[in-house]
């Protein structure tokens, strides 16, 4: 009889997920606990992840939510400690806290067709670009630096960060993001490398266009039709559809199965609706 290579059991496994408050790491952070792995729901927003530990409870799953700025060294470690003791040492470490910051993203797609009020590439905050960076790449480090220690320590463990389509080709207006994103998916690689001899897996996904509130004004009108970026979008992704949010959990548990991907280390998976495949032609 074959072993099959996916069971989806992360049973006895203990899960870290960080920006567990927003919708897309809140699913990713159940999912996991569904399929049953002890998981610490880490977030700047307490409340968010406190209400996802209580929904999880209900349902029998073992998800603790914790505060945690992912740019606080300091703060991550006493959490960190805390998850130990709660949970026991972690196994599997979701990089999922970034985002984007309004100060950092210009109105107009192109400096030719700027119109007087809009805040163009010249008038970008470097407050806003440097945040950012911070966000998305030190975010991810310094989480990485935090919870890696005792998986290269055990040499076993597996770290799965949070990259964009922004980080293969990037979009208007969103320079600062899509810069950061390119470091995120780069550094999966360097990590990749550098903890190859340890038994530590680092790969990344690359999620395509989803809805969220975050984006939803930036893709919808009021009366719920499309706006021009969003027909531009929609446009240049072969499946003609935004992608759900829980169709990352294939890919997403895949990457984190030991047995199913114990080879592949050092890649950035997209799930995006073919949008990364299609030229335009």
């Amino acid at each position: 009889m074959l072993e099959l290579p996916l069971k989806i059991d992360f049973t006895g496994k203990t899960v870290v997920v960080t920006g567990a408050g927003g919708i897309l790491c809140g699913t990713m952070a159940k999912a996991f606990a569904q399929a049953g792995a002890r998981v610490a729901a880490l977030d700047l927003n307490e409340e968010a992840v406190k209400k996802l530990e209580e929904e999880c409870a209900n349902e029998g799953y073992t998800c603790k939510g914790y505060k945690a700025n992912v740019l606080d060294l300091e703060e991550l470690e006493a959490v960190h400690q805390k998850v130990s003791a709660d949970l026991g040492p972690c196994d599997i470490l979701i990089n999922g806290a970034g985002g984007n910051n309004p100060l950092a993203t210009t109105d107009n797609e192109y400096h030719h067709e700027k119109k007087e009020g809009q805040k163009t590439f010249f008038d970008l905050d470097p407050n806003g670009v440097d945040f950012v960076f911070k966000l998305n790449f030190q975010g991810t480090l310094l989480p990485t630096q935090v919870f890696a220690k005792e998986m290269a320590d055990r040499k076993s463990g597996c770290i799965l960060n949070v990259s964009s389509m922004n980080a293969y080709v990037p979009l208007t207006k969103i320079p600062a993001y899509s810069g950061a994103k390119a470091a995120v998916s780069n550094f999966t690689q360097w990590l990749a490398t550098h903890f190859a001899g340890t038994g530590i897996r680092c790969n990344a996904i690359a999620p395509g266009f989803l809805v969220s509130n975050q984006n939803r004004a930036l893709l919808f009108q009021e009366d719920g039709t499309p706006t021009p970026r969003s027909n531009k979008i929609l446009a240049g992704t072969p499946m003609g559809r935004f992608v759900e949010g829980e169709e990352l959990l294939g890919g997403v548990f895949f990457l984190c199965d030991d047995k199913a991907a114990s080879a592949i280390t050092g890649v950035v998976l997209p799930i995006d609706a073919g949008y990364s495949a299609y030229s335009g032609v």
